[in-house]
């Protein structure tokens, strides 16, 4: 057993460690566990433990339904919040590995961790700083979530109009026992929406954060009598919820993306990342917005993005260009929204930033205003193009697009496509609520 290991396993004695849960997501982002005693983790480091994975989304069918969790010694933390008498609750997060003791082409850690080992072969490694948005409901006299706001704050609003205060607090608290670094939060633009802003770090760890993130939040909310909610668009007439994702690109320590003899302080390798990401675009909203609802929050006035175009100004764009030089140059990722898998967003952005700096794409100029008022001549005449209006436009945008799509290799593609077809042939067929108060004492 390497040094490391047997760190976790002294360290897990002393703070009296009972039950260790090894967490793991599927292909749509939702996170999974299995819980094991104090006594089954150094087996489970050494060997990893079994689970079925037919039973997982987008894992594997009955017939090869056995899969390992090899446990990553370097995500140990403490669950601060647990109730400590009778022992403490650790957790590890989990790549998932097939009985032959490979990688599984299905995880989507795995997934990002080969897109990681592809930028490292450019010479490249990717930072990432995530700021995931989310609504905070009341929960009803059972205790489930209701449509309810609690506050009717907006952007940067203290209490009392901030009532969730104390439950955003509680979520960083929290997180930074866990040993998450937090840059800021605060209340966001619509009633009830807060922002909590996760620190840079390597591309690996910023998805292990912001998957530890969404799990937190809810747990941190639930004290408070909360549900913390990140449908990207629960209130009609409010702005909906994004995943802005700020990223750079370093070689040999130093961010490659700053050249400060340019006018906007933008090297010519951060120009043509720009261009990858808005050359695979309508591909990555698939990954980035991977629900029906989601495109209820891709609509003009509401500052989420409906047009693949960048900006160092306007914050309705695509891809922004905050105002930062030197080593926290960085672009701002705006499209996706905090349903998408944590994993697979930063692969797919990543991949489409590298094929930008290697096939040289050059981004269309940068719009200095919102692309919101302009008609459809005006859109053609600028050449600028939409992003998908629908969930299924959106996944024919990824299947015609062959670099986004290996990505995610042909196993996860496939099985990512027919759950989100399937959730599409669902909400087709619906008679939904509007339909009847529209048409029914009408025709």
């Amino acid at each position: 057993m390497d040094l490391l290991k047997r760190d976790i396993l002294q360290k897990a004695r002393e703070l009296n460690v009972r039950f260790i849960r090894l967490q793991f997501t599927d292909v749509l982002g939702t996170m999974k566990n299995v819980a094991i005693t104090i006594e089954q983790l150094e087996r489970a480091l050494e060997e990893g433990v079994l689970f079925d994975g037919s039973s997982i989304e987008g894992f594997t069918r009955i017939h090869e339904s056995d899969m390992y969790l090899r446990p990553d010694p370097n995500t140990f933390t403490i669950f601060p919040w647990r109730p400590k008498a009778g022992g403490a609750v650790a957790r590890l997060i989990c790549d998932v590995y097939t009985p032959k003791g490979e990688p599984f082409a299905g995880c989507p850690r795995y997934i990002l961790k080969k897109t990681i080992a592809e930028a490292q072969q450019a010479g490249y490694e990717m930072f990432a700083g995530p700021e995931p948005e989310f609504f905070l409901f009341e929960l009803d006299e059972n205790g489930k979530p209701s449509d309810v706001i609690q506050d009717q704050g907006s952007y940067f609003d203290l209490s009392p109009l901030d009532q969730g205060e104390d439950a955003r607090r509680e979520i960083v608290l929290i997180l930074e026992e866990m040993g998450l670094k937090v840059e800021s939060s605060h209340h966001e633009v619509a009633p009830g929406q807060h922002e909590v802003d996760l620190h840079f770090s390597d591309c690996l760890s910023a998805a292990d954060n912001l998957a530890t993130f969404r799990f937190v939040a809810k747990a941190a909310s639930k004290m408070h009598d909360l549900h913390a909610s990140f449908m990207p668009k629960p209130i009609f007439g409010e702005n909906g919820s994004g995943l802005h994702i700020h990223q750079s690109l370093y070689h040999k320590g130093l961010n490659v993306f700053y050249d400060p003899d340019d006018e906007l302080g933008l090297s010519q390798k951060a120009r043509f990342y720009i261009g990858g990401l808005l050359r695979h675009a309508s591909a990555i909203t698939a990954i980035g917005n991977p629900t029906i609802n989601s495109y209820k929050r891709l609509v003009p006035g509401y500052e989420a993005p409906v047009d693949i175009t960048w900006s160092c100004y306007d914050r309705s764009t695509y891809v922004r260009v905050p105002a930062a030089s030197g080593q926290s140059t960085r672009v701002e990722l705006r499209g996706p929204d905090p349903a998408a898998n944590p994993y697979l967003i930063l692969a797919v952005a990543l991949k489409a930033g590298l094929d930008g700096i290697k096939n040289q794409i050059a981004p269309a100029q940068q719009m200095q205003e919102s692309t919101y008022d302009l008609s459809s001549e005006e859109r053609r005449v600028l050449g600028i193009e939409s992003l998908p209006k629908s969930l299924r436009e959106a996944l024919d945008c990824l299947a015609a697009d062959p670099v986004i799509r290996s990505v995610l290799g042909e196993h996860a593609y496939q099985h990512y496509v027919k759950a989100k077809l399937i959730e599409w042939e669902v909400f087709r067929t619906q008679v939904h609520q509007w339909e009847k108060e529209q048409y029914l004492g009408t025709l």
